[in-house]
């Protein structure tokens, strides 16, 4: 197992990994899951920008990514990234998305981020808020019913990582 940073090559594996919570879950609230073109594009766009996108690789198989965006398009947020992470559906509860979420952690530090935002869709997302609180993340607020998928209202977490010190 390791993490590296994510190439264009590997597109297609982080198409093929979100698909499935775009499809079937509540993490992400995209109802029509992106291509591998487009994910290549969303890739290009990180990497332009000197933010980090990681992939877990294992047996050769990249399993997992993560990755930091700005939290919003303005100059006073320049220091405050946006996290996410997802992992593939059979390599889930294995450990890969707190050493991918670490891994990714310590990357947006050296970019130059100061705090990290998880903005964790739907409040049922248990798995989700346990793992970016086992990784340093406090709980920072509840947008109620923002969102709707699947028929039903959704809220999101927002949970907060301090990179000083």
């Amino acid at each position: 197992m390791s993490i590296r940073p994510a190439r264009m090559e590997d597109a297609p594996a982080l198409a093929a990994i979100y698909a499935p919570a775009v499809l079937h879950g509540t993490a992400s609230f995209e109802i029509e899951p992106p291509s591998a073109a487009e994910m290549a594009q969303r890739l290009m766009k990180v990497k332009s920008h000197g933010w980090p996108w990681l992939v877990h690789v294992t047996m050769g198989t990249v399993d997992g990514y993560a990755y930091v965006t700005q939290f919003r398009d303005r100059p006073a947020y320049r220091y405050c990234g946006e996290t996410s992470v997802y992992v593939a559906p059979n390599a889930q509860r294995t450990g890969i998305g707190h050493a991918l979420l670490m891994a990714i952690s310590s990357a947006a530090r050296t970019a130059g981020f100061r705090q990290l935002i998880a903005v964790i869709g739907d409040s049922d997302n248990e798995a989700s808020i346990g793992l970016h609180t086992a990784c340093g993340f406090e709980r920072a607020g509840l947008l109620k019913q923002i969102g709707e998928k699947f028929g039903k209202p959704l809220d999101i977490v927002m949970m907060q990582r301090s990179l000083i010190g």
